[in-house]
C-alpha cells in the first residue's frame, strides 16, 4: 500500500484496498458473513457497497473474523480533497479495531497534587495506563466556570507544567498515555454547542452538585453564570469527543457522567450511531482526610500533604496531624479508629506488623503520639522519595512539559477533527463546506 496522506486518506490508484481486520464477538455463535459485511459497510462508511469479505468464525477465541480485500473503484466515493485523478480510501473504523478500549480523565488545573489526589485519582490511573487507551485531560476551561478573573487565568500555565511534572514523578508514562490541554482543542468548543442543544436548563438544575459548586464559590443564583450550569455539558463533550468508553470519577462526578450517557443516546437516536455510552468507574479508595482531621484533604483547607514536599516539610505536617483529642498523655489509652494519623498509616505504611503494634500500644496507653507520628513521616517520606528522585530527573529537561503537551495536542486535535467529521456526517452538516 502506498503512504498516507496527511488528511488520512490511502492513495491506491485504481482499487480499494482497505486492508484491515474486523473481529465481531457474539454470545451465541457466528454472525452470518452477510451480517458481518453489512456491520463493516455500515461503520466503514467510507467503503463501497460491493467489498469482498473473506470470513471465518473462530471457535476457540469465539469471534468472527472478517477481512475486507477490497472492491472496485466506480463504487467508492472519491472526497472532494483528491484533487490529482488519484482514487483514495479511508477507514473510519479506527477507534473501535482498537484493542483497547479508551478512557478519559482529568484535572482542572488548579495546582500541584497532594496524596488526597494520589489515593483518589493517579493510583487508580497507575493501573488504568496498561490496560487501556488512556487520555488525561487538563481542563482549563473549566476553571472559568468559577474564576473567569485574569490573574486566575494568568496563574494555569504554571499549575499545569507543576501537575504534569506531578503525574510524571507518580510513574504516568507518557508513552503510554495522552496529556493534552482542553483550551488547545477548538472542536470542544463545536462539540459543546451542539451537545447544548439536546439537554434542558430543568434537567441540569436538578443536579445538586452544581449547586455545590456556586456554593463554594460564593455565588448565588442570580449571579449564576450560564457555563456554570452547563458544566456537565461541556464534561459530556470532553468525554464524548475522543469517543471514550469508561470515565474514572470521584462520586460527586458520577451524575455528570450519567448526563454524558444521555446526551450520546439522545445524539445517536436523533441522528444515527456515533458515541458509545461511556460507563463511570469509581475508584475503591475513595477520599482521603485532610491532616486537620476535619474534611477531606484540600489545598483551600491548608490540610494537604503535597506529593512535591521535600522531606523536612512532611515532617513538620505529620508533626501537626489531628489525633484523638481526648488522649492529653501518653499513658491514657487512645481511639485508632477515624483517626488520621492511623488512616495515613494503613494508606502509606508497608509494615504492617509495625502499625499494628503502634495500634495495639495505643489503645493501651503504651505509646505517645510521637513516635506514632515519627514512625508516619518515616513511611510517607518512603512513599515518596521515588517520586522526588524522578521528579529531579524531569526537572531538569525544562522543554519536556512544552515537547508532552505539543504532541498530545495535536493528537487529541486528530481524533477531535475525526468526531466532528462524523457528528457533521452524522446531523447532514455538509452543505458549503468546500
Amino acid at each position: 500500500m502506498t503512504p498516507q496522506r496527511a488528511d488520512g486518506w490511502w492513495k491506491v490508484g485504481g482499487v480499494v484496498r482497505c486492508e484491515w481486520t474486523l473481529e465481531l464477538r457474539t454470545e451465541r455463535g457466528p454472525p452470518s458473513v452477510e451480517a458481518a459485511g453489512a456491520y463493516h459497510r455500515y461503520h466503514g462508511k467510507k467503503c463501497c457497497p460491493t467489498c469482498v469479505n473473506f470470513a471465518h468464525w473462530d471457535a476457540r477465541k469465539a469471534r468472527h473474523v472478517v477481512t475486507n480485500r477490497g472492491g472496485t473503484a466506480g463504487n467508492l466515493p472519491v472526497p472532494a480533497s483528491a484533487r490529482d485523478g488519484f482514487l483514495y480510501a479511508k477507514s473510519s473504523m479506527e477507534e473501535r479495531m482498537t484493542p483497547q478500549k479508551r478512557i478519559l480523565t482529568g484535572d482542572r488545573p488548579t495546582g500541584k497534587y497532594h496524596l488526597g489526589h494520589y489515593v483518589g485519582s493517579i493510583a487508580n490511573r497507575l493501573r488504568l495506563q496498561n490496560d487501556y487507551e488512556c487520555y488525561f485531560i487538563i481542563a482549563d476551561l473549566h476553571t472559568l466556570t468559577t474564576k473567569p478573573n485574569k490573574a486566575e487565568v494568568m496563574g494555569i500555565e504554571q499549575n499545569i507544567r507543576d501537575m504534569i511534572i506531578d503525574q510524571l514523578a507518580c510513574g504516568l508514562d507518557p508513552d503510554k498515555v495522552t496529556f493534552y490541554v482542553q483550551s488547545s482543542v477548538k472542536e470542544i468548543y463545536q462539540i459543546n454547542l451542539i451537545f447544548e442543544m439536546l439537554v434542558s436548563v430543568a434537567r441540569l438544575s436538578r443536579l445538586p452538585s452544581i449547586k455545590d459548586m456556586a456554593r463554594a464559590a460564593q455565588i448565588d443564583d442570580e449571579q449564576l453564570p450560564l457555563g456554570l450550569l452547563g458544566y456537565p455539558v461541556l464534561q459530556a463533550a470532553d468525554i464524548l469527543m475522543p469517543r471514550a468508553h469508561l470515565v474514572p470519577v470521584g462520586k460527586d462526578n458520577e451524575a455528570h457522567v450519567e448526563i454524558t450517557r444521555e446526551i450520546a443516546r439522545r445524539f445517536n437516536f436523533l441522528y444515527g450511531e456515533v458515541f458509545p455510552e461511556p460507563d463511570v468507574l469509581v475508584p475503591d479508595s475513595g477520599t482521603l482526610i485532610g491532616t486537620d482531621g476535619q474534611a477531606k484533604m484540600s489545598k483551600s483547607l491548608n490540610n494537604t500533604i503535597l506529593l512535591s514536599d521535600d522531606a523536612k516539610t512532611v515532617e513538620q505536617k505529620v508533626r501537626g496531624m489531628y489525633t484523638d483529642p481526648n488522649r492529653t498523655r501518653a499513658d491514657i489509652p487512645g481511639k485508632v479508629e477515624g483517626n488520621p494519623v492511623f488512616i495515613y498509616h494503613d494508606m502509606f505504611n508497608p509494615d504492617v506488623a509495625e502499625v499494628n503494634d503502634l495500634k495495639d500500644r495505643y489503645r493501651t496507653g503504651n505509646v505517645g503520639d510521637v513516635e506514632v507520628k515519627k514512625k508516619l513521616a518515616i513511611a510517607i517520606n518512603n512513599f515518596l522519595e521515588p517520586m522526588r528522585e524522578r521528579r529531579a530527573i524531569y526537572e531538569a529537561k525544562p522543554n519536556l512539559v512544552d515537547e508532552i503537551l505539543a504532541a498530545g495536542n495535536a493528537k487529541t486535535r486528530k481524533i477531535a477533527q475525526e468526531t466532528v467529521r462524523m457528528m457533521d456526517e452524522a446531523m447532514g452538516l455538509l452543505y458549503f463546506k468546500n
